[in-house]
C-alpha cells in the first residue's frame, strides 16, 4: 500500500465505540472456541477416534504453532488500520486481489462455523427441554430463538455482548475447572500419569487426525483483530488479547483431556471414549460433583454454544462493517448505529443469511449434529487453516519488503508458522472425508471453500474496472 492510502485509512473515523479492553476481547475470542463444547464434545472424540492419550499433547503443539503465528501478526498489527481482520493483513501483504480473496473465504468460513454451532445449539436445547420437561421441539425451532436473541445483542453496542459473554464464560470454565481439580485431587482412576504428555503418547496414535482435531478446538483466536474498530488502544490491546487467548486455550485444553485420560486410565481411556464419547463428560460430572453438576453441565453446554455463535455473529457483522467502510461492498455495511454505535446494517445482513442458511438445512431433513455440525464445522476448520497459512505468508512478504520488523517477529516466526501450517493444511485435507463424514459431502464444501477464495480473487480485477477510484483506495 501507498504512504498516502495508509494515512487515508487512519483518517476515516470508525464510527464504533473504544470500549473494549483486553480481558473483554479475551472473554469474546475464548467464547467463540467454547471450552466446555470442547471439553464435552471434541475431546473425547479425540480420545476415541483421533490421537488417543496423545490429546493432551495435541493442544500443545498446535498452541505452540499458533503461538509462533501470533507473534508476526502482533508485530504487524499497528501497520493495519482496520477491523479487516485476515483479509486486511492478506492485502498488506500479498496485495488487493489476494486480499479480497481472503475477505470471501473469511466471510464463508465464519459463516459455516455459525450454522455448524447453531444447528448444535438447538439440538442440546432440545435434549435440556426433554430432560426437565419432556417436552419436545424441533431442533430448529429453539435454534432460531437462539438466533433471534443473538441477532438483538449483535444489533447494540459490542459492550453488552461482552458482558454477556464473560458470564457466560466463567461459568462454563468454572464447571471444568472443578471437574479437572476433582480429578487431580482424587488421584485418578490409577493414581495421576504423566504419560499423556510425553513424546511416544503422541507418536503412536493417530498424530495427525488428532491434530486436525486440535485447530478446531482453537476457532477464535484469530479473531482478536476484528475488534480493532472498538478496542482501546488497540495496537497494545490486540497482540496482548491474541497471545493470552492462545496460551488459555492450549492451557484448558491440554489440562482438561489429561485430567479426563487420568480419570479413565491410560490403559482404558481410548476404548472407554470410543464406546460413549456422548457420555463421558456429564459422567465425570455425576461421579466427581454431583447429580445436579451433571444438570447445570447441560444447560451450560447450551449457554456455550450460544456464546460461540453470538462471538461468531459480531466477527461476521465487523467483517462486513470494514469491507463496506472500503468501498469493496455496499457502503450501507459501513454504517454505525447512531445511538449503540454498532454495525447494525451487517449485523441485520448476517442474522438473515443465517436464518436462511440454517431454514434450509432444517428444510432438508439433515441432521442438526451428525451432517449439520459435521459437515459445516469441518469445512470452516479448513477455511479457518488456509486464512492462518495466507496471513502468515502476507506477513513474511510484507516484512520483507520494509524491513520494518526484526528478524525473529518479521521472518523467523512467520515462516516457522507457514511451513507449520502448511504442513497442517496437507494433513486435513488429507483427512478431510474423516473430518467431514462423507465423500459428497467432502467434496461439495472443497468446492465452497476453494469457490469461495477464488470469487473474491474475481472480484478485485472487476472493482478496478467498475470502481478505479474505491479499488485505488484499497491498494
Amino acid at each position: 500500500m501507498s504512504q498516502q492510502s495508509d494515512d487515508r485509512a487512519q483518517e476515516v473515523p470508525a464510527g464504533l465505540d473504544r470500549t473494549l479492553g483486553v480481558p473483554q476481547i479475551v472473554f469474546m475470542v475464548v467464547a467463540m472456541a467454547a471450552p466446555l463444547t470442547v471439553f464435552a464434545g471434541l475431546i473425547p472424540l479425540m480420545l476415541g477416534s483421533g490421537n488417543g492419550i496423545g490429546t493432551p499433547v495435541d493442544f500443545v503443539l498446535v498452541g505452540i504453532v499458533l503461538m509462533l503465528f501470533t507473534v508476526g501478526y502482533s508485530a504487524m498489527t499497528p501497520e493495519v488500520r482496520n477491523a479487516g481482520a485476515f483479509y486486511s493483513y492478506v492485502q498488506r501483504g500479498l496485495g488487493t486481489g489476494a486480499g479480497l480473496g481472503a475477505a470471501a473465504l473469511a466471510l464463508v468460513t465464519y459463516v459455516l462455523l455459525m450454522v455448524a454451532v447453531s444447528a448444535y445449539l438447538g439440538a442440546a436445547a432440545r435434549n435440556v427441554l426433554v430432560t426437565f420437561s419432556g417436552v419436545s421441539v424441533p431442533w430448529w425451532c429453539l435454534a432460531a430463538v437462539g438466533l433471534a436473541a443473538i441477532g438483538y445483542l449483535g444489533y447494540r453496542n459490542v459492550e453488552v455482548s461482552a458482558r454477556v459473554l464473560g458470564a457466560l464464560l466463567i461459568a462454563e470454565v468454572g464447571i471444568v475447572a472443578l471437574v479437572d481439580l476433582a480429578i487431580v485431587l482424587r488421584g485418578g482412576d490409577n493414581g495421576l500419569s504423566a504419560q499423556p504428555l510425553t513424546w511416544d503418547a503422541f507418536t503412536t496414535g493417530a498424530a495427525g487426525t488428532g491434530v486436525m482435531f486440535a485447530v478446531f478446538g482453537f476457532v477464535g483466536f484469530e479473531t482478536t483483530a476484528v475488534f480493532r474498530s472498538e478496542a482501546k488502544d488497540p495496537d497494545r490491546t490486540i497482540p496482548k488479547a491474541t497471545s493470552i487467548a492462545v496460551v488459555l486455550i492450549a492451557l484448558i485444553y491440554a489440562f482438561s483431556s489429561w485430567a479426563m485420560i487420568n480419570d479413565l486410565g491410560v490403559a482404558r481411556a481410548v476404548d472407554l471414549a470410543a464406546d460413549d464419547p456422548e457420555g463421558l463428560a456429564p459422567g465425570l460430572a455425576t461421579r466427581y460433583l454431583s447429580h445436579a453438576a451433571h444438570d447445570v453441565m447441560q444447560v451450560l453446554l447450551v449457554s456455550s454454544f450460544f456464546a460461540c455463535v453470538l462471538t461468531a455473529h459480531n466477527v461476521v457483522a465487523r467483517y462486513l462493517f470494514a469491507l463496506g467502510r472500503q468501498g469493496a461492498l455496499p457502503v450501507s455495511l459501513g454504517s454505525a448505529h447512531p445511538t449503540h454505535r454498532s454495525p447494525h446494517v451487517a449485523s441485520l445482513l448476517t442474522s438473515g443469511v443465517i436464518g436462511t442458511l440454517l431454514a434450509a438445512t432444517a428444510i432438508t431433513g439433515l441432521d442438526p449434529v451428525v451432517e449439520i455440525y459435521a459437515w459445516f464445522g469441518g469445512a470452516g476448520t479448513l477455511g479457518l487453516i488456509v486464512l492462518l497459512a495466507l496471513t502468515s505468508a502476507a506477513i513474511v512478504v510484507h516484512f520483507r519488503r520494509t524491513g520494518t520488523a526484526a528478524a525473529w517477529t518479521g521472518t523467523v516466526a512467520p515462516v516457522l508458522s507457514l511451513a507449520a501450517l502448511g504442513a497442517i493444511l496437507v494433513l486435513v485435507i488429507g483427512n478431510f472425508e474423516l473430518l467431514i463424514g462423507s465423500r459428497t459431502g467432502a467434496y461439495v464444501f472443497l468446492a465452497v471453500i476453494a469457490g469461495a477464495f477464488a470469487s473474491g480473487l474475481a472480484w478485485a480485477p472487476l472493482l478496478r474496472r467498475r470502481r478505479r477510484q474505491t479499488y485505488s483506495a484499497l491498494e
